[in-house]
């Protein structure tokens, strides 16, 4: 039986199920990989956030009623739904948060959407936007979804958007153009409830499973954010102290680890930042999305 292929899936594992994990642990088409999680970030809620976002709700400010703060609420990250969950378990029994179900909630990708569609909220909430898959498209939709939703009202009620402390403004930008006509432009608040830093352990930990698993032919690294791509690049032997660039020694064609991005904001921030060009951007970002572009890369590999 030949060995499995490792893939490095520098994230933490999500709870209760995975499914990079589920993606990963089965043999399709002839690729057998063997998965292992390598936290890059740690995450704390932030309180000043979260008593915010608790205000809001315990007031019933976000609602669809005309006397509300906001009439919707969007999400780009699964930790910040982790802190919103948060919130939503503070109350039990029949005493739930009023009128969470009949507002629009807005999700950047399948993985977002999953964790909002998980939050213990009866009735469920409206979920839309996992198509999308990022900011740049996310916008446009929630302008055009968001103003179907409320028409009857030229005037839209603001969105409460819900952030980590390292976040892109182009959702904001985008909702809150001075170009917009009247009746398009939304106006959005970011609270931020959680904050985020790379993991001092990670570097070591990468390390010790690259050392692990130096047979093996081949191996794979999935890289979900910007963050620890330093570390990752260092562990790899592939960092130039000097120029903090991958160095002029680097040689491609040598090589058995190869590198695969979530997305293109990750992969533009290899390319600037350290002068690499990953072997695989996922198209959408999610365990299909990540699984197909390797598979693709290999099957061109092989002709």
């Amino acid at each position: 039986m030949s060995q499995k292929t490792p893939v490095f899936l520098l994230k933490t594992k999500s709870t209760p199920g995975d499914a990079y994990q589920e993606q990963f642990s089965s043999e399709t088409d002839g690729f057998n990989f063997e998965p292992f999680f390598v936290p890059v970030l740690e995450h704390r809620f932030k309180d000043e956030g979260l008593a915010t976002v608790r205000s809001l709700l315990k007031t019933k400010a976000i609602g669809t009623g005309f006397d509300c703060a906001y009439g919707g609420l969007v999400f780009t990250s699964q930790r910040a739904v982790e802190a919103f969950t948060h919130l939503v378990q503070e109350v039990t029994g029949d005493d739930r948060w009023p009128h969470l179900q009949d507002i629009p909630v807005y999700s950047v990708g399948p993985a977002t959407t999953r964790a909002l569609k998980a939050v213990p909220q009866q009735p469920p909430l409206q979920v839309f936007g996992e198509h999308t898959g990022n900011g740049e498209t996310l916008a446009p939709y929630i302008i055009e979804h968001y103003g179907e939703w409320y028409k009857d009202r030229s005037i839209k009620p603001p969105l409460l958007f819900l952030v980590g402390e390292q976040r892109r403004d182009i959702i904001p930008k985008k909702l809150m153009d001075p170009a917009l006509p009247s009746d398009k432009f939304i106006r959005i608040k970011e609270v931020v409830v959680y904050g985020t830093g790379v993991m001092k352990s990670f570097q070591q930990d990468f390390t010790k499973l690259l050392q692990e698993t130096r047979d093996r032919p081949a191996r794979w690294v999935v890289v979900f954010s910007p963050s620890g791509c330093d570390g990752m690049l260092s562990a790899l032997g592939w960092l130039n102290e000097s120029s903090g660039r991958v160095g002029d020694d680097f040689h491609q064609e040598d090589r058995k680890t190869y590198i695969a991005t979530i997305g293109p904001t990750t992969r533009l921030h290899l390319v600037k930042n350290f002068g690499y060009e990953p072997d695989v951007c996922a198209e959408q970002p999610s365990p299909e999305g990540v699984w197909q572009g390797i598979s693709r890369f290999w099957n061109e590999a092989k002709k």
